[in-house]
Formats: C-alpha cells, sequence, structure tokens
C-alpha cells in the first residue's frame, strides 16, 4: 500500500554532486525510519545512510562518511541524500527505503528490517 519515489539520480562527472529526494504515497515519515541502500551489477546491495525521524539521528557507512548527507524536510515529508565529491564507484542504482518504526541502530544496516522500498534512482559518474 505503501510505495516511495524516489528522484533526482542521473548523470555527473567525477567531483560533482547530486541530490536524491524520496518521497512516500500514502502515509508519513513521522515516527518511523528511511535509509538509502544502493546496488551495483554483480554486488550485494549496500547500505548508504540512514534517518530516525523521531529524534531526526542519522548514520551512514563508514565508507561513505564526509561525503554523503541525509536529511530530511518534515513540513514536505520528503528525505534527501546529498551526495557530494562523487567518484566512478559511486555509479548504483539508489533505493529508498522505511520502516514504519524507529530501528534501533543495530538494525538500520540490514535491508531485511525495512517494510518498504522505492523503484531506485540510476546514478551515474564518469567523465
Amino acid at each position: 500500500q505503501v510505495q516511495l519515489v524516489e528522484s533526482g539520480g542521473g548523470w555527473v562527472q567525477p567531483g560533482g554532486s547530486l541530490r536524491l529526494s524520496c518521497q512516500p504515497s500514502g502515509r508519513t515519515f513521522s515516527g518511523g525510519t528511511t535509509a538509502w541502500f544502493r546496488q551495483s551489477p554483480g554486488q550485494e546491495r549496500e547500505f548508504v545512510a540512514a534517518l530516525r525521524w523521531t529524534e531526526g539521528s542519522t548514520h551512514y557507512s563508514n565508507s561513505l562518511k564526509g561525503r554523503f548527507t541525509i536529511s530530511r524536510d518534515r513540513a514536505k515529508n520528503t528525505v534527501y541524500l546529498q551526495m557530494s565529491r562523487l567518484e566512478p564507484e559511486d555509479t548504483a542504482v539508489y533505493f529508498c527505503a522505511a520502516a514504519p518504526t524507529r530501528l534501533i541502530v543495530s538494525r538500520l544496516f540490514d535491508g531485511e528490517n525495512y517494510n518498504y522500498w522505492g523503484q531506485g534512482t540510476q546514478v551515474t559518474v564518469s567523465s
């Protein structure tokens, strides 16, 4: 019933920036958890970042700290992923995911804990 829609993907040059957006259909993010995952061909799905809406706490993959920022706009019921200093290795399909509850930290990184997923948006970083 709940659907997530991602937008903002595209093709950028190395070192560039891109902002992804995720909006739900049929409910709000309030009280729950949202996250970004990514997946490249032949690789496992990788956790990127998560945000817990009750307090606004954020958590990141250690390998992406400093370049990616997850944020929210409560008025617009939207979650964002700001990506900076992009590298070719960042090329992937990026998925927005959501859980209806506040996940404990230890469960943020496993995609199996999220109930709803978007269709994904392609991010390509190349010259």
